[in-house]
């Protein structure tokens, strides 16, 4: 096997873990009872997922100049998706659309009592 094929498996390999990642944030999205968990697995399964799919990505186009692209895709996610997640569940928090009763600690109660 030369290195070239070992590099399209290695490829093959981390898309399909990543699209897997990525479809069971789907299935997550769907499934899960309440806000919280729904944003939480809309964030860190597909984060990851779309970190396997860019690598995978990158190891197929290895010599090409377009990787920075690849690279400048995910750091915009990764910065931007659980700000986004997190400003959505405290919104969601002072609005009261979450479920309190599948909570099992709540640090943030405690604070805005303090602040009230």
């Amino acid at each position: 096997m030369t290195a070239a094929q070992l590099l399209d498996w290695t490829a093959v390999v981390l898309l399909l873990l990543g699209a897997l990642l990525s479809f069971a944030a789907g299935v997550g999205l769907v499934r899960f009872p309440d806000l919280l968990s729904r944003m939480h697995t809309a964030a860190k399964p597909q984060i990851m997922g779309l970190v396997l799919i860019l690598v995978g990505i990158g190891l197929r186009l290895f010599p090409d100049p377009r990787i920075g692209v690849l690279a400048l895709v995910l750091v915009f996610q990764i910065l931007t998706v659980p700000i986004a997640s997190h400003i959505a569940g405290r919104v969601a928090y002072r609005t009261g659309r979450i479920r309190r009763d599948l909570i099992g600690v709540d640090e943030l109660e405690e604070q805005m009592d303090r602040r009230s």
